[in-house]
């Protein structure tokens, strides 16, 4: 109980957290069940996800107090170290060899990545087939602007020599990790669940289904911020600012993507044109409903599991 309250007094007191508390007091608290609701379905759809990747018969409570845990270690860890090693050790302790355990939360890892894809151009392919009232529209013109304009800011002929430089690097650095003892595990464990096709839907479904509900709360998180003059017809665009913004944060290894998420989410909104005070207060609400207040949860979730 101490380490709860230390930990909450942390996430009260350091700058950015505090910043994201005090939004809270702008939001029109309406939508705050909403959030909190789609936070928790977050926890559980990662819970079927790591239940479909194993092929075990988890139970979903136990397993989605070790998301809660999970998702503590990763505030401390980049790349998502933390939560594979909470879900490693867990299906250790459910009697699963650590081998196929290592191996399972890796091909989890692995099955996000077309999971997400397949969201993403679920979500991006609303817009054409809703037309421009949808609009989603406009986060597709803001995305070919902004590469259209970065395009246009790189010479040619450096680039021509950085990729012939990098671009044979990187396939003979593929090559060789391909060839490793992980990888080939990793890629043995994920032809097993290819041959599992309902576990294989489980696991693609659920992985999908955290993202969705992640950009769901975000799309709210906008909504329930005063200024950001945006509606319900623009939640798809919402949704997708926030699968655009969140890979683009991903891709610097901070712990939890912290600062980087937050400038990338701000970002995609302001391509929306929605200003950027309004931005960052949403931004700060769904980090803090989402990313912060759920670690306190995962403290105590992580000693009734030791018990």
């Amino acid at each position: 109980m101490l380490l709860t309250l230390v930990v909450t007094a942390l996430m009260l007191t350091v700058g950015p957290l505090r910043a994201a508390a005090a939004t809270i007091g702008h939001m029109r608290w309406v939508f705050l069940p909403a959030l909190v609701l789609l936070s928790l379905l977050h926890y559980v759809f990662s819970a079927v996800a790591l239940r479909g990747a194993s092929g075990c018969p988890l139970p979903l409570v136990t397993t989605t107090m070790t998301q809660f845990t999970a998702s503590a270690a990763n505030r401390v860890t980049p790349g998502g170290i933390g939560a594979a090693a909470v879900n490693t050790r867990y299906l250790v302790c459910r009697g699963v060899p650590l081998a196929r355990a290592a191996v399972a939360v890796a091909v989890l890892h692995v099955a996000g990545v077309p999971a997400d894809l397949l969201l993403m151009g679920a979500v991006l392919g609303l817009g054409t087939v809703f037309g421009p009232g949808a609009g989603n529209d406009r986060m597709l013109d803001a995305l070919g602007h902004h590469a259209a304009q970065a395009a246009g800011l790189v010479p040619p002929v450096p680039l021509l020599i950085a990729g012939g430089v990098l671009l044979p690097a990187a396939v003979l650095w593929g090559r060789r990790a391909a060839r490793s003892a992980p990888a080939r595990r990793a890629v043995a464990g994920f032809a097993d669940l290819c041959r599992r096709p309902r576990d294989l839907a489980i696991t693609l479904a659920a992985s999908a289904g955290t993202t969705f509900v992640m950009g769901v709360a975000f799309a709210i998180s906008v909504l329930a911020i005063p200024g950001t003059a945006v509606g319900p017809a623009d939640a798809l665009a919402l949704v997708a600012a926030y699968l655009v913004g969140a890979a683009a944060g991903s891709a610097i290894p901070t712990p939890g993507g912290v600062g980087s998420t937050e400038a990338a989410l701000v970002a995609a909104l302001a391509a929306l044109g929605i200003a950027a005070g309004p931005a960052l207060h949403a931004v700060l609400l769904f980090r803090a409903i989402t990313f912060w207040a759920p670690v306190p949860l995962g403290v105590l979730a992580c000693r009734t599991l030791r018990r």
